[in-house]
């Protein structure tokens, strides 16, 4: 027997893989947010902060305001890493040195939002908030993909904001997060990870082109620095999708 209850017109069902989390790893004051790629079994909890209001008007029955709530969410996320540097996804590596670390180097800034497979997003299904994290390795068996179990827990009460997502662009454009090591000169090889590299054509020190690039994957490009003279010069890749905001890299003669 089919559904007789009628829906109206113009919805659709929402699917598991619906919502998205980013990283910062920009500043507060300058983000640079990367989306968790590989991620699957997103569990977010918005827990309350409560406050006792009962008084004798109660006659006994407790009451209880809800004056706050934070942000706290568990998921997976598969171990990508890079062949030639042997470093995970930028994302994960921050996860990762925040799960390791203590004080202020253990909190990130994260946002999580709705991103629907069709239509629109809902507008106000998103939000701010600073974390730690927890990280244990979830697949260790002999076999298998590698695979973390992370729980990030909000410092304080999480930001409601504007839902940032702009839809699943088959080729994002690209972003450079950082160029290492640096110093290089002419006809050494750099490391540029960032996202959205496949299918880079080119990569700039400036306005000239890198004698050589390797695109390693979808976050790395290895590229020979070009001739030029030493100084800070923009970095920028190349794609079909676009070319990346720059990076200053202070390079050698």
């Amino acid at each position: 027997m089919g559904n007789r209850v009628t829906l109206p017109a113009g919805t659709t069902l929402g699917k598991a893989f619906e919502y998205g989390l980013d990283v910062n790893l920009g500043t507060r004051a300058a983000p640079n947010y990367q989306s968790i790629r590989r991620m699957s079994a997103y569990a977010p909890a918005f827990p309350p902060s409560t406050a006792d209001v009962a008084s004798y008007d109660n006659q006994g029955d407790p009451d209880e305001d809800v004056d706050g709530r934070g942000f706290n969410a568990s998921f997976t996320v598969q171990g990508n890493r890079s062949v030639a540097t042997g470093l995970y996804l930028p994302e994960l590596e921050a996860l990762l040195a925040a799960s390791r670390s203590k004080g202020e180097a253990a909190v990130l800034d994260v946002r999580f939002y709705h991103k629907p497979a069709v239509g629109t997003p809902h507008p106000t299904d998103a939000g701010r908030a600073d974390v730690t994290v927890e990280i244990t390795r979830s697949n260790t068996g002999n076999t298998g993909i590698e695979t973390f179990a992370v729980t990030i827990t909000g410092k304080g009460g999480f930001e409601p904001i504007a839902n940032p997502w702009t839809g699943w662009a088959t080729n994002p454009a690209p972003k450079v997060t950082s160029v290492t090591p640096a110093g290089r000169a002419a006809g050494q090889q750099v490391t540029i990870t960032g996202s959205g590299f496949l299918g880079a054509t080119d990569v700039k020190f400036g306005t000239v082109s890198a004698s050589a690039l390797t695109v390693v994957n979808d976050s790395t490009i290895i590229a020979v620095v070009p001739a030029g003279s030493a100084g800070t010069v923009n970095v920028t890749v190349v794609t079909p999708a676009g070319t990346s905001p720059a990076v200053p890299y202070v390079r050698g003669a």
